[in-house]
């Protein structure tokens, strides 16, 4: 099998202070919030060692998420939950998230960088970057932010839907989470417009819920925008 070529470092137009960085996780679970971060990194601040989240051990994605939190000029966390992947799809909702995540920076970029090959419809002067995770340093970060952000969530998840799996396989369709739909049915966090949990609605149906005296808050904010800036 051929590698992939290899991407020649991104040269941006924009040299000013209030570049952002944007990215996304996500996009293949069955269950949960697609999740995407904004980074402004201060460039009085370098952070050493971002790179791709997906290259970084849990250790080190934990001890820089700290530092991006603490170091950046500014950062946020936009997300499109379940029901509304279920209501306009997943590529609508990933771009609705990153605008999200833009829009709720404290400081507003004058330019963004958006890992992929295409940008959401908005108003900030912006270009997506192939490859970007790994060639720019505030996407980097940004996916750092969205994947610590969205695996923290799959282990809260873990604690009020036992039985998954989520907090290995973070919700995507792995043969452990494929025969946890199979055995216990689907939850009200799955994505119900994702044709494997559709399978499961029909074969074995929703997952029976706690007794009304059961604590059913999940152990991290929901609100869009609480305390995620």
């Amino acid at each position: 099998m051929a590698r992939a070529p290899v991407l020649p470092p991104f040269k941006c137009d924009y040299q000013g202070r209030l570049l952002a960085g944007v990215d996304e996780v996500g996009r293949g679970p069955l269950i949960g919030a697609v999740v995407t971060a904004a980074v402004i990194l201060n460039p009085d601040r370098p952070i050493a060692g971002l790179a791709d989240s997906k290259k970084l051990t849990e250790k080190k994605r934990n001890a820089l998420y700290d530092e991006i939190i603490e170091h950046s000029t500014a950062w946020c966390i936009g997300r499109c939950e379940a029901h509304e992947i279920d209501q306009i799809n997943i590529y609508q909702a990933t771009m609705i998230a990153m605008e999200r995540a833009v829009a709720g920076l404290a400081v507003a970029p004058e330019y963004v960088l958006v890992d992929g090959n295409k940008c959401p419809k908005w108003h900030w002067p912006s270009e997506p970057v192939v490859k970007g995770d790994n060639r720019v340093e505030a996407i980097s970060a940004a996916s750092i932010l969205a994947k610590v952000t969205r695996d923290r969530e799959m282990e809260a998840l873990e604690l009020k839907y036992p039985g998954y799996g989520l907090a290995r396989h973070k919700g995507y369709p792995t043969p452990v989470h494929m025969e946890a739909l199979r055995r216990l049915g689907v939850t009200p966090e799955h994505r119900k417009s994702f044709r494997p949990v559709q399978k499961a609605i029909e074969a074995v149906g929703f997952f029976e819920q706690p007794a009304e005296n059961e604590d059913k808050s999940l152990p991290y904010p929901t609100d869009l925008f609480e305390n995620s800036c």
